[in-house]
């Protein structure tokens, strides 16, 4: 399937992996304890018997016989589709005679099995484990209850598709194949979690994404020793190249359009089962400020809208720690005709401007996390209702002052601009460690902390690449779509990190 060497002993490993002993669990993969809630040793025989003593104390497993018990069918109900299950399975065993039995286990939807790992796992996935005369033949119509596909609720956008990916990975491949109807899409099948047996998808255009990447996004995930995964966000911790930073150094969408971008792009994606993330790897920086619908609109719009999420993020970043600044220690940078307002504002208020900051902020992060826990109206009105009530209160009750509702409230909207919520909730957490400089320092403090942010941000990697690409290093064909968006013809050439064998994706002329 594969034409190179390396990968095809890399995928043989991961086949290889699942019997690997872990290494703080016995060789079984799951730890004994005295609660026995985890898997019983497996002795490696196919029998009946010793299947159905692996589920032991499962209630919810269903155990049919058939021919007088010649016939056994274990399955879990709730993972079938029961419908086509009870025809093509159900009603084929039992409409066909003893002696026809053995010739029809050979034909299709019917496959053989070897192992009683492979029968267990099956069972697992879905699938109707068939016992007849000491062999063992599997039957897959898997199905169960899943969610519909509908929008991105944390992606939105006003234009373009409004399609999402679901927490069911055959959904999610499907989705992914007919945007890109191309033979060339390669998919590698991972095995992650020593209980969930999490199946986690390697995507990748062959030809077009650099197998360095892919050869190193494999590894990552083979390596993983953890007893389970439950989404494409806690996978990617376990793989960052700089774990202890605050920044996410993996791109995650819900877009059905943005992870095929991405693969044209030349990345690499990695889609775990049960979740609806799709990881994209390398990333950038700026790739976090970018948004589908830049695409969907005029160039002068699309570059104009990318320019003001930048704004955005040094006002999230910068504005309450600069009023801290300039109140504690640089009232010469306040003009004459403001200054008289601010002194008025600020003449009721018992704490320093840093206790009064700081006390803001995190009155801002309960309502907004407030508004997310509740109910999508009622969390609406806490939001709204919340910041009124409780800014006029305060400054009212003399708690804090006019301009710093300003500050706080221009800094919270303005991280809602940033497209990505895992970046913005990184650059929040920043925020309140540039307040504490500034309160301390003043304006030096405020820079320290800059400075040593751009220092950070320059030494992070992704997958081995730079973070910080096209800046550092300087990269000058990429800017036509990171800080601006030019016109769609003028953007000949793929990203410069993905590293791509095929660098031209556009050939069209004005």
């Amino acid at each position: 399937m594969f034409k190179f060497p390396s990968l095809l002993r890399l995928l043989q490993r991961g086949r290889q992996q699942p019997d690997q002993p872990h290494k703080a669990l016995p060789a079984s993969g799951v730890e004994q304890s005295s609660n026995e809630l985890h898997e019983q040793p497996e002795d490696g025989s196919t029998s009946l018997q010793n299947i159905l003593s692996q589920f032991e104390d499962c209630s919810d497993l269903s155990h049919v016989s058939l021919h007088g018990d010649g016939l056994h069918l274990v399955y879990f109900s709730h993972l079938i589709q029961k419908e086509v299950w009870d025809r093509q399975v159900l009603t084929t065993l039992r409409e066909t005679p003893p002696e026809q039995l053995a010739a029809l286990m050979s034909q299709a939807p019917f496959t053989s099995a070897d192992g009683s790992k492979d029968i267990v796992l099956a069972i697992l996935d879905g699938g109707t484990a068939i016992f007849y005369q000491d062999r063992v033949h599997l039957a897959f119509v898997t199905g169960g209850e899943t969610r519909a596909v509908n929008q991105s609720e944390t992606e939105s956008v006003i234009t373009g598709p409004h399609d999402a990916f679901v927490e069911t990975a055959e959904t999610n491949l499907s989705l992914i194949r007919r945007r890109v109807k191309s033979s060339h899409l390669k998919v590698v099948k991972l095995t992650v979690g020593e209980v969930s047996k999490n199946t986690v998808y390697i995507l990748y255009i062959k030809d077009i994404a650099n197998m360095h990447f892919v050869h190193t996004m494999i590894e990552r995930i083979q390596s993983i020793e953890v007893d389970a995964v439950y989404d494409g966000n806690m996978l990617t911790q376990y793989f960052d190249d700089q774990p202890n930073s605050v920044f996410p150094q993996f791109l995650t969408t819900e877009r059905t359009d943005s992870a095929a971008s991405k693969l044209i792009g030349g990345r690499v994606l990695c889609l775990v089962d049960g979740s609806p993330t799709i990881i994209s790897a390398p990333a950038a920086f700026l790739e976090f400020f970018s948004s589908p619908d830049d695409y969907y609109q005029r160039w002068m719009l699309g570059t104009a809208t990318r320019l003001l999420r930048l704004v955005a993020f040094l006002i999230t970043i910068i504005f309450t720690a600069f009023y801290v600044s300039v109140t504690t220690y640089h009232y010469e940078m306040i003009p004459e005709t403001l200054i008289i307002t601010l002194t008025e504002s600020r003449s009721r208020v018992p704490f320093p401007p840093l206790y009064e900051a700081l006390l803001m902020e995190i009155t801002i992060e309960l309502l907004r996390e407030a508004g997310a826990r509740l109910p999508t109206k009622i969390g609406q009105t806490i939001g709204i209702v919340g910041g009124i009530v409780i800014g006029q209160a305060a400054v009212q009750a003399g708690l804090t002052s006019n301009i710093l509702i300003i500050a706080v409230a221009s800094s919270a909207i303005a991280s809602f601009v940033v497209p990505s919520y895992v970046m913005s909730a990184s650059i929040r957490l920043v925020r309140f460690g540039l307040i504490v400089l500034a309160g301390i320092w003043g304006n030096f403090g405020l820079i320290l902390g800059v400075t040593a942010l751009t220092i950070h941000i320059s030494g992070i990697t992704s997958l081995g690449s730079s973070y910080l690409i096209p800046i550092a290093p300087m990269k000058w064909n990429d800017w036509r779509d990171v800080l601006i968006r030019a016109p769609l013809w003028m953007i000949k050439d793929r990203p410069s990190q993905p590293q791509s064998p095929n660098q031209v994706k556009n050939k069209m002329r004005k």
